[in-house]
């Protein structure tokens, strides 16, 4: 994950179920604001991260086990905003940096992950 996209997979027979959630502030939602005001950029940004944060953890509510990893800090940020809320209390949750990866990576590593946990 990082703070454009993130990749929900499920850890089924192959092949994995992936969703893929977007961030909404794009480039030219960026460019739009800044034209205005610095401010307003900086306010349509949090905005949409913290609507982007909640669309992803409301989907995570409904696993039991879950693994948080890419290469930015938008990771620490969803884990803290998990663990604030008691909702996600019963959910174990682990949080792993690692580099950018493609899909089969990234199968590769919840499959390693899961099977160590």
């Amino acid at each position: 994950m990082d703070h454009s996209s993130a990749h929900l997979t499920r850890l089924t027979a192959l092949p994995f179920e992936t969703t893929v959630i977007k961030s909404e502030f794009t480039h030219q939602v960026k460019e739009s604001s800044i034209t205005r005001s610095e401010n307003l950029m900086h306010n349509k940004e949090q905005q949409l991260q913290s609507e982007y944060f909640k669309n992803l953890s409301d989907m995570i509510l409904d696993y039991d086990d879950v693994v948080i990893f890419g290469p930015t800090d938008a990771k620490i940020e969803l884990f803290n905003i998990l663990r604030s809320d008691h909702r996600f209390s019963k959910i174990k949750i682990g949080i792993k940096p690692t580099d950018k990866m493609t899909k089969n990576e990234e199968h590769v590593f919840i499959r390693e992950y899961f099977a160590n946990h």
